[in-house]
């Protein structure tokens, strides 16, 4: 009868044997000999895929071998080796037809910058010049009020002196 509740051996933790955790027995190992695992990539997927950029210099050597290549099996053993699409070859003989090696190279993707307005500068200062001027011209409207009222004040004043006299 097996013993179900064995004590693995220190360092050993975890592993079956000498036999990966798929339970195939790894190939390099001797019979009787415990090997210890290599530790396995994460296997989860990372939060955002980022693009592939390739250099102009890239693209141009691809294209020159494969043009090389006399059977179509040879290409698709390159396209494999590089971990590259033919859509990629096909894009990158466009961009060459037309001409620039600007075209070969990586654009930025996204929103273009925005150029700056030369007169936003002086639109900026002319709002705050004119801010300005509205503050000022409240002020000398409510000096203006108070010294009507103090002069209809003073006014009606005197005239009740002058009445009495």
């Amino acid at each position: 009868m097996e013993n179900k509740h064995m004590v693995p051996e220190p360092g050993t933790e975890g592993m079956e044997g000498a036999r990966r955790a798929t339970g195939v027995p790894s190939v390099d190992a001797a019979p009787g000999t415990r090997r210890t695992l290599h530790a396995v990539a994460d296997p989860e997927v990372p939060e955002k895929a980022s693009r592939r950029k390739f250099t102009a210099d890239y693209k141009l050597r691809i294209l020159k071998e494969a043009e090389t290549c006399c059977d179509p099996r040879q290409r698709g053993v390159l396209l494999r080796q590089e971990g590259l699409y033919c859509s990629h070859l096909t894009t990158w003989r466009r961009q060459a037809q037309q001409g620039t090696l600007q075209a070969l190279s990586p654009r930025r993707r996204g929103p273009k910058p925005q150029k700056a307005n030369p007169l936003t500068k002086r639109v900026t200062m002319l709002e705050k010049e004119n801010q300005y001027l509205r503050h000022k011209l409240k002020q000398a409207e409510t000096i203006i009020e108070a010294q009507k009222k103090i002069a209809e004040i003073l006014g009606t004043m005197e005239l009740k002196d002058g009445n009495k006299s």
